[in-house]
């Protein structure tokens, strides 16, 4: 039977916190988890191994039990753990596995543990889990947005274990954020004891606007002769319809103006909007007439 060192598995110190703890074992699932890697061998195991590692590891109890034994398991090995009594308590916590990722049932479930863990670990783990309160594991998905869905509000409908959620996002939703669905996810010992679900915001990027925040920023192109005569152009904003603006006499390349309130919603704070900057781009004409090469040519001998 193989020791089975924990640490090295979760690629942690054997001082690490219990955040470092977690969150090195979410990186490892987001990674690995078998729904993200179908016929995927290796990457089971690699989930598997993981999560045995983790519900030993976020196990206080546990953790300082394994921590003890350390590599002298075979000196109980060899003893006859029979007589020698089991290192880790008779019937170990019926916490079970912390799941991520995936169900309490199939992959990274207590069943398909190690042989290490089983000796070590389980005991009667499973009968006392079956009259004791265990909470089911947290599942965490992708939610995939525009741009212009995240300043009016959006909402998906997600399928997780055969069951169908919908899930709403307010305007003024942001990439990156994340939704916390109470008790959807992966279920316990009886329903009170589900877990939860947590939806990840992904925005798309806009092929015009770029997000900074609440402000919107976008690049306008004016010709040259409008930048150095002036004039009106109207611009498009991303949901409050085109805006006249003017362009005073002798406008540089790369000036900026900021329409106030033309940006995203903020979050939460449905009267308050962020603002829309734009970058004024002076096109250079390539090609001219010999008429036009002649008025530049006056021009310039004004000059």
């Amino acid at each position: 039977m193989e020791y089975k060192d924990y640490y090295k598995i979760l690629g942690v110190d054997r001082k690490a916190t219990q955040d470092e703890i977690k969150k090195a074992f979410r990186n490892i699932a987001v990674k690995n988890h078998p729904d993200k890697n179908p016929d995927n061998k290796k990457a089971e195991e690699v989930f598997k191994l993981a999560n045995e590692a983790n519900s030993v590891l976020s196990n206080p109890e546990k953790r300082k039990k394994y921590d003890e034994l350390g590599e002298n398991w075979q000196q109980y090995e060899q003893s006859g753990n029979q007589s020698a009594g089991n290192p880790f308590g008779g019937a170990g916590s019926a916490d079970g596995a912390q799941q991520y990722y995936g169900s309490n049932e199939g992959f990274g479930g207590q069943a398909d543990f190690s042989d290490f863990f089983d000796r070590f670990f389980a005991g009667n783990a499973r009968d006392a889990a079956n009259t004791q309160s265990r909470r089911g594991g947290d599942y965490e998905t992708e939610m995939e947005i525009s741009l212009e869905e995240a300043y009016q509000g959006a909402d998906r409908t997600i399928q997780v274990e055969n069951e169908k959620f919908r899930i709403a996002v307010k305007p003024g939703s942001y990439d990156g954020q994340v939704l916390r669905i109470k008790n959807k996810g992966a279920r316990g010992s009886n329903r009170e004891n589900r877990g939860d679900l947590f939806v990840r915001v992904k925005v798309k990027p806009h092929a015009h606007f770029i997000r900074k925040g609440d402000d919107l920023y976008d690049t306008i192109s004016i010709d040259v002769y409008t930048a150095v005569l002036g004039g009106e152009i109207v611009v498009n904003t991303l949901l409050s319809g085109q805006v006249k603006i003017k362009i005073g006499q002798g406008t540089q390349n790369g000036k900026t103006i900021r329409l106030k309130g033309k940006g995203m919603p903020v979050y939460e704070k449905p009267n308050d909007f962020g603002n829309l900057t734009l970058l004024f781009q002076v096109q250079i004409p390539d090609k001219l007439t010999d008429m036009q090469r002649d008025l530049f040519e006056q021009l310039k001998a004004t000059v």
